[in-house]
């Protein structure tokens, strides 16, 4: 089965994971995503009604806008998808433009133009809340708009919300299933993730997710999680079934990239789930670990 590409490039996306995804994911009437960030599982998943929600006001803005202004919104956007805003002076004059600009339908546009003319498809802020990320220097940065158009149709069945992992996990019923992607806890001390936003994701809420899943988990709603493969994570998901697979991933080293590959597993726990605290920061290997729980990242 073809899968469906995002129109955004984004970092951690699930792309390249789908398969693995798709085959642990349970079944239900509504899928709900308390970090959807580009929406790859969303695409490629065929549940009746979605539940989409991420902490990024300018993503679900964007989304809203492609959803409810299609049309008008492609035309817009691929007029900045021309050789001449190539270039570092106009990404730059865009981005500040994009800082200061109140009108959600040009933040909109801007968006997705600076989500494919900068650096490896970032989205950063600073901590006032400016995009900060410099410009990518792409040969011919590609425009979506096939994507753009089958987002919009699929859609369709879907609800987006500005809002936390809490309140987007509250609005299950009990014919969801929820998958939580959320950024992953680092694997090392040292190693913390780049925020996607101006709020990191703490260790005190990396656990607060795993209680909030234990408590679906209770009234039977099956959730998925991914998260790195750590020892402070096992010990929060110590009951789940993992299922290890290899997933591809550019390690900075020295100035350079290199690609490596490294273990990531899904967990399952059909039946019973009790994440345990712990205020250690064990570290393991590089392993990435993605836990579909559904008793449960």
């Amino acid at each position: 089965m073809k899968k469906n590409r995002a129109f955004l490039k984004w970092a951690g996306g699930k792309y390249p994971l789908l398969d693995d995804i798709k085959r642990h994911l349970p079944k239900g009437e509504c899928l709900v995503e308390p970090f959807v960030g580009a929406g790859s599982v969303f695409l490629n998943t065929d549940f009746s009604r979605y539940i989409l929600a991420d902490i990024n006001s300018d993503l679900i803005s964007l989304y809203n806008i492609v959803k409810m202004r299609t049309d008008e919104y492609v035309q817009a956007a691929r007029e900045l998808f021309v050789p001449e805003t190539n270039c570092a002076e106009v990404y730059y004059q865009f981005r500040e433009e994009f800082n200061k600009s109140q009108d959600p339908f040009r933040r909109a546009v801007l968006f997705l133009y600076l989500n494919r003319y900068g650096y490896n498809g970032l989205c950063r802020y600073n901590l006032r809340g400016e995009f900060n990320v410099p410009f990518g220097r792409y040969k011919k940065p590609y425009f979506p708009e096939a994507e753009l158009y089958h987002f919009a149709e699929k859609a369709q069945n879907a609800f987006f919300y500005c809002e936390s992992y809490a309140d987007s996990m509250a609005r299950a019923d009990d014919a969801s299933v929820v998958y939580c992607d959320p950024p992953y806890a680092p694997l090392s001390a040292t190693a913390n993730f780049t925020a996607y936003h101006t709020n990191s994701f703490t260790l005190e809420q990396q656990a607060h997710l795993a209680e909030i899943a234990e408590g679906l988990v209770e009234r039977h709603i099956p959730v998925l999680i991914s998260n790195h493969d750590t020892m402070l994570t096992r010990e929060w998901y110590q009951r789940a079934k993992l299922h290890v697979v290899k997933v591809r991933r550019s390690i900075s080293s020295n100035g350079g990239t290199r690609k490596r590959w490294t273990n990531c597993w899904l967990c399952t726990n059909q039946e019973s789930f009790h994440p345990r605290k712990n205020n250690s920061q064990g570290e393991a290997d590089e392993t990435v670990f993605d836990c579909p729980l559904n008793s449960v990242g």
